[in-house]
């Protein structure tokens, strides 16, 4: 089952509604993936010399503010902090590796979700209406953003093993469907340095695109390397800094449906959560034909 949406905004008066538009789309996927759902949600650029990162931790009570002052003296600078519910978003003024090193020496408790410039990810278990309302959501501005709900089926039922999963900066992956290679694949990656905290197979097809646009891939190249490299069924939507993109397996089994409008685009499992969407009864309106990519983003 499963549920993906996303939204990417053309028209920027559309930025101030991005979180509570795509709250409201991925509510009406809730009974394809009860068991935990997720956002990744692309705001607040930090500039080339800053990096976000979204924090989860376990505890309830973490004393993320005393991480942010212990984090600041270690660098000798003054950390930004957002805490909503379990996760925390730092923006720091070092390179992403020298964190991720002091994070895992000093605070292996917590779990990197994402990092880059733009990206934030917010997922927890539970019903998708208890996500947006826990991470209050609908209060989010952006230029684009992508969204799942996980009927587990192949791992555990936790935070970690919820989507969206993020493997590089700035990139995410969300994912309709099932890899049959992806044990073969992680084994390869592994090698390659490409990191992973859970078992999940969506997480391997997150980290397979990571490593191509690391080995200077376009999203393109990547995605049309996948189709070769990737065996089973799927629907993915990906994130990147800049946009967006949709692709289907040769097969296309899994269901998916696009639509634009002069103000934004959209992705959905159903065309249910496209209709929410003002302008919905006027968008073009299509099915993504297999193994072709449909791709959107900013100069």
């Amino acid at each position: 089952m499963c549920g993906i949406v996303g939204l990417f905004t053309k028209n920027p008066a559309f930025e101030d509604r991005l979180g509570d538009y795509l709250s409201s789309m991925l509510i009406e996927m809730s009974d394809r993936g009860p068991d935990s759902a997720g956002v990744a949600i692309y705001r607040n650029p930090t500039g080339k010399d800053g990096v976000k990162l979204s924090l989860f931790s376990a505890d309830d009570d973490y004393p993320w503010r005393t991480l942010a002052k212990e984090l600041g003296k270690e660098l000798g600078d003054k950390i930004s902090i957002e805490v909503r519910a379990s996760h925390a978003i730092l923006v720091v003024h070092e390179d992403f590796p020298v964190i991720q090193a002091w994070l895992r020496h000093h605070h292996s408790e917590l779990k990197v979700m994402s990092a880059g410039n733009t990206i934030e990810i917010f997922k927890e278990k539970g019903l998708p209406k208890d996500v947006v309302e826990r991470f209050n959501l609908r209060d989010l501005k952006g230029s684009h953003a992508l969204g799942h709900t996980r009927m587990a089926t192949e791992s555990a039922v936790t935070t970690a093993h919820s989507h969206p999963f993020s493997t590089g900066l700035d990139l995410c992956l969300v994912h309709n469907g099932s890899l049959s290679n992806h044990n073969r694949l992680r084994q390869v990656l592994a090698r390659e340095g490409i990191e992973f905290q859970t078992d999940n197979d969506t997480e391997v097809a997150a980290g397979y695109l990571a490593w191509r646009l690391r080995e200077g891939a376009s999203l393109d190249e990547a995605l049309e390397a996948a189709i070769k490299d990737l065996d089973g069924f799927y629907t993915f939507a990906v994130g990147t800094r800049d946009g967006f993109a949709v692709l289907r397996d040769p097969i296309a089994c899994k269901h998916a449906v696009l639509a634009e409008t002069d103000d934004w685009v959209a992705m959905a499992t159903e065309y249910r959560a496209i209709a929410v969407l003002p302008g919905a009864e006027k968008a073009k309106i299509w099915e993504p034909a297999p193994a072709q990519i449909y791709s959107w983003g900013r100069a």
